[in-house]
């Protein structure tokens, strides 16, 4: 499948032991607890779907209670588990079992942006985003700062990133619609660096975005293809990348005339690619159709979440049974 740092990996096919009777057509997001157990945030059905690293079945949870579009899962370092419902207008802590702990921030309204959804078309859905508002209008997923602080893109229908106490209690925001340093077209994911610095995947800008722990705008790294998801593990940064289909317009490029196909990106902290794969054609067992989110448990293996549906078969761009969730193992002995 691919090499990273000397490491090389392959992928796992079959690997989710699905329940009988479950089903989804996106995975929107996965991420991994203290005890290498994996969660995945579904689609058609909403819910959260427990697995062991093996693929075994534990439990589900939130049933009912998210809207049709939950967007991120985040799991802290005392395992609390961040849901951002980007449906709902809303971001919620549980624990491993699915009780709700607290809210983080205002929930089921939307801020005023100015944007209107409902145009179609998403460059000219994002394009309609007049101003930056507060919490939320469409957020996308939190991130866990080493100090507890808590940091929410929130890209939809705003152009913010918004910064939490431990407690959910709001610091403050920075960012604004546009292409320049510390502007967004769609924040869509967020990490946070051991020494503080808040990783932001500008995905329709099409860079990710370098900031200090209070909004300051410090660097951007470029020649990504819709960064959707960020995960940093050993001090590696794992980027999914979207695919770009023929007529795709990009603040960043030209209008693309021919298709670009999705990929797995790894960088260390200092920005520098170790690792790229990914290609044609999608839908084939090792490679990536939608990748959407990302997570690593600490064997090394590195699991995706796909948005199959949404980004390809409602298109009539993938067949119905493409894959929406990839494990890659690490390869013993490397």
């Amino acid at each position: 499948m691919g090499v990273v740092s000397g490491l090389r990996y392959r992928a796992i096919e079959g690997w989710e032991q699905l329940p009988s009777g479950f089903m989804h057509k996106d995975v929107s997001d996965v991420a991994v607890d203290s005890r290498d157990r994996v969660y995945l945030l579904t689609r058609s059905d909403p819910r959260v779907i427990t697995y062991t690293r093996d693929g075994e079945f534990i439990r589900s949870w939130g049933e009912g209670t998210f809207s049709a579009r939950p967007h991120g899962i985040t799991i802290g370092p005392h395992d609390d588990v961040y849901i951002v419902d980007e449906g709902n207008n809303a971001v919620r802590r549980y624990d491993t079992d699915g009780l709700i702990e607290s809210a983080i921030g205002p929930g089921g309204h939307a801020s005023d942006t100015g944007v209107d959804h409902s145009i179609p078309d998403l460059h000219d859905r994002i394009d309609s985003i007049r101003q930056a508002s507060g919490p939320y209008n469409k957020p996308t997923k939190v991130a866990v700062a080493p100090n507890g602080d808590l940091y929410v893109t929130d890209g939809y229908g705003n152009a913010r990133v918004h910064h939490f106490d431990a407690n959910g209690n709001l610091i403050g925001s920075w960012g604004e619609p546009g292409s320049g340093p510390g502007q967004f077209h769609l924040p869509h994911s967020v990490a946070v660096a051991p020494d503080g610095r808040v990783l932001v995947a500008d995905r329709e800008n099409e860079r990710i975005q370098i900031f200090d722990p209070e909004g300051g705008f410090l660097a951007e790294w470029t020649g990504f293809h819709r960064p959707a998801g960020l995960c940093l593990r050993d001090g590696l940064l794992y980027v999914t990348e979207l695919s770009r289909r023929a007529g795709y317009r990009s603040w960043a490029t030209a209008t693309i005339d021919r298709p670009d196909p999705a990929r797995l990106t790894v960088l260390d902290l200092d920005g520098k690619i170790l690792a790229r794969w990914g290609g044609e054609p999608g839908c084939a067992p090792s490679n990536f159709a939608a990748p959407h989110g990302v997570a690593v448990d600490s064997f090394g293996d590195i699991y995706v979440a796909e948005v199959t549906f949404s980004d390809l078969v409602r298109y009539g761009l993938a067949a119905d049974d493409c894959h929406t969730f990839l494990k890659l193992e690490r390869i013993p002995g490397q």
